[in-house]
């Protein structure tokens, strides 16, 4: 298992534990984040990505463990450009849009300010 991706949340948006709780999903913007999208985001500190992100792969919040199932075909791209991706714990087996990354897993993440997130291949 080599880590190809971490970050630190260095920011919580008002409605970004709202949008985990309420639509499954959260968003991950690196800064500079549109402010009308900002509300909605975990502003993260970094966006090197070390490798390709691949279903099969493992994402990391504070431990908890979810599984690749899904890859946008813009998760990479705009992770390295922006630092920005959408990441859906539905589970789904196909990408239902190109910036969106799907895992599954036993838990919703509880995220906070520090909280650290790692995409291992």
């Amino acid at each position: 298992m080599v880590t190809i991706f971490e970050a630190n949340i260095i920011a919580v948006g008002p409605e970004a534990e709202e949008m985990v709780r309420s639509a499954n999903m959260l968003i991950l913007f690196g800064q500079g984040a549109p402010e009308d999208l900002a509300e909605f985001c975990y502003t993260i500190d970094n966006k090197k990505l070390l490798g390709e992100i691949k279903p099969g792969g493992k994402v990391l919040i504070d431990n908890e463990e979810y599984h690749i199932t899904a890859v946008g075909s813009l998760v990479s791209k705009n992770l390295k450009n922006l630092g920005h991706i959408t990441i859906s714990f539905d589970g789904a087996n196909q990408a239902s849009l190109p910036g969106t990354l799907h895992v599954f897993g036993s838990t919703s993440p509880k995220m906070e300010l520090g909280s650290r997130v790692l995409v291992t291949d």
